[in-house]
């Protein structure tokens, strides 16, 4: 199993609260998630402080589109640090559907790897969301997780986006390199919210998850550097 780690979703609306955020989660955290909440808040604004502080920037946009616009669209993500004076670098991870199809994937990972050399960047991750954690568990998840998992494999991405549920057979079939995402993560005694796959991070870890994706719990907490303080310590067991 690899070394997890924790991602900290910054589902916040403005980039004053995302500040606070990553100024007091900084000693304990590396990595910080901007999704589709803060991207339309405050745009590259948000990706560029984080990288500008040192930290490392996942990506979750979901991007779903004909393959130029998404491979355009991956260019244009990579790209975003050439303006950090700090600390210039390129997203650290990012997301696309794989219901996009196999063009659409192997396009976009292509480009975003070539833009990454053009700028002397290190290499984005690029992982594949299979069914979102917040979708009903069905008879055939596991093999329409793993149907697109395969794809994701062809096209070239990384790995995947997949709950704690599919996790281990995703582990088993693609061995220890394919990387694994887990969204809905909570602690234990944490309410589920509108997840309904959810998992605590002893149990991901358990699983195989590489890397856990935790938001409300830190983000919502009343003392947010304790809360991921407490995340960490879990993982560690």
């Amino acid at each position: 199993m690899n070394n997890p780690q924790l991602i900290v979703a910054l589902d916040v609306d403005t980039l004053e609260e995302a500040r606070q955020l990553i100024d007091t989660l900084s000693p304990l955290v590396d990595i910080f998630k901007v999704g589709s909440q803060l991207f339309t808040a405050c745009g590259p604004a948000a990706v560029r402080f984080i990288m500008a502080r040192g930290k490392k920037v996942f990506l979750d946009l979901k991007y779903h589109d004909i393959p130029n616009t998404v491979a355009s669209a991956v260019r244009t993500a990579v790209s975003l640090g050439s303006l950090v004076q700090e600390n210039p670098q390129s997203i650290f991870m990012y997301t696309m559907h794989t219901v996009g199809g196999l063009a659409m994937l192997k396009e976009s990972v292509e480009a975003g790897a070539k833009c990454a050399a053009e700028l002397k960047f290190l290499r984005p991750k690029a992982v594949g969301i299979t069914v979102l954690t917040s979708e009903q568990k069905s008879d055939n998840i596991q093999s329409l997780v793993l149907e697109r998992a395969n794809l994701a494999k062809e096209a070239g991405l990384d790995g995947v986006v997949a709950s704690v549920e599919e996790a281990a057979f995703i582990r088993r079939q693609f061995g220890k390199d394919f990387i694994i995402v887990t969204p809905g993560i909570r602690p234990k005694g944490d309410e589920a919210g509108d997840q309904k796959r959810i998992a605590t991070p002893a149990e991901a870890i358990a699983q195989g998850s590489d890397f856990l994706v935790v938001g409300r719990p830190i983000v919502k907490a009343k003392d947010p550097k304790d809360a991921a303080k407490r995340i960490l310590e879990e993982m560690g067991k």
